[in-house]
């Protein structure tokens, strides 16, 4: 089968009868075209379903229409949510997005961020990056050739722009909410690989130690915290430890770990929330869904990638590197309730 050859701009330009220059102010907007001249321009482009060379185009203003985006994982709705406010704010200023998955993994991530600016993307959105150590110095030479904006990042990089919430206040409001209830032991849930697992956690450290509350053994790490079996290694880890532990209330990092806390006490013939109360972090839509539903911070996700999509686009076009912090919003629902037995 013969495939049809695509219209060229030339050829737009001899079916309205006008120069390529004019095809090109009416396709690019970027000067003044008499209206019947554009309509005629307009009524070719139709005819011959003519469309626009992006990549040519950008060669040629030295411009890309096109910004990365980078998330540690693709099963965590938070990440999902998020993007959602990217993506919607950035086709309003006619941006696309190249999306990478980092994985979790700090090594993968700094190839993301490689393969991104490779393809001379217009700037950089990374999700809970990983930043510490020797990675520190990496984003120090990536932010000298491109805007680069973190969400919830916390390690401070000069020239970065940073948009996240207060999870360290966050987190503390949480702990202020359960002892409130009564629970004075606590369960920390966290994951690898992330600076907001390590954020909450000295958080929980300073609150829990001020409360003369703290032992080391109540931090539960359960490996990767954004993937597909999130939920079946937190529902697996918690089963082992919480009977030793017999904790009255369990603190996660996120909703994924916040429902397999929920399975496991559920498998061992615990009640959530009249035996062990849950709480989560990050307000997904699952939160809603799982029974019972789940009490857990909001982190305002649209939010958080439309004021990211907003700064970068500030920064390509010259504005300097800020920080932008949300308020945070506990969302009490089924899972916690008053603590019903003696510490």
């Amino acid at each position: 089968m013969e495939m049809k050859k695509k219209a060229t701009i030339v050829d737009v330009a001899k079916e309205a009868g006008v120069s390529v220059a004019t095809v090109s102010r009416v396709v690019n907007r970027n000067y003044p075209v008499k209206p019947e001249t554009r309509e005629r321009v307009q009524s070719a482009i139709n005819a011959l379903q003519y469309v626009p060379n992006v990549q040519a185009r950008e060669l040629n203003t030295r411009h890309s229409s096109t910004i990365g985006v980078v998330v540690p994982g693709l099963y965590n709705m938070f990440f999902a949510e998020v993007i959602d406010g990217i993506e919607k704010s950035m086709r309003r200023q006619g941006y696309s997005l190249l999306l990478n998955c980092a994985q979790n993994d700090p090594e993968l991530e700094m190839e993301c961020i490689n393969a991104l600016v490779s393809r001379s993307v217009s700037g950089i959105i990374v999700i809970s990056p990983n930043t510490e150590g020797l990675r520190e110095e990496f984003y120090r030479r990536i932010v000298k050739r491109v805007p680069l904006v973190f969400i919830n990042g916390y390690h401070r990089i000069p020239n970065v722009s940073y948009v996240a919430n207060d999870e360290a206040l966050g987190t503390r409001q949480v702990l202020e909410y359960l002892t409130g209830l009564g629970h004075k032991h606590i369960l920390f849930v966290r994951g690898e690989n992330s600076d907001s697992y390590t954020v909450k956690e000295r958080a929980y450290r300073a609150f829990m130690a001020e409360q003369g509350l703290f032992n080391e053994e109540d931090i539960v790490d359960i490996g990767e915290g954004n993937n597909i079996d999130t939920v079946t290694s937190a529902r697996i880890k918690l089963m082992k430890v919480m009977p030793e532990l017999a904790p009255t209330a369990v603190f996660c990092c996120n909703d994924l770990m916040a429902t397999g806390a929920i399975r496991a006490c559920k498998c061992l013939g615990l009640r959530v929330p009249q035996d062990v109360s849950v709480v989560g972090f990050d307000n997904i839509t699952l939160s809603k869904l799982v029974d019972p539903q789940i009490t857990t911070m909001d982190q305002n996700m649209f939010q958080l990638g439309s004021n990211a999509a907003a700064v970068l686009v500030e920064m390509i076009h010259g504005g300097q590197s800020k920080r932008i912090t949300l308020e945070n919003i506990l969302i009490t629902r089924e899972s916690t309730g008053p603590c019903k037995t003696e510490a």
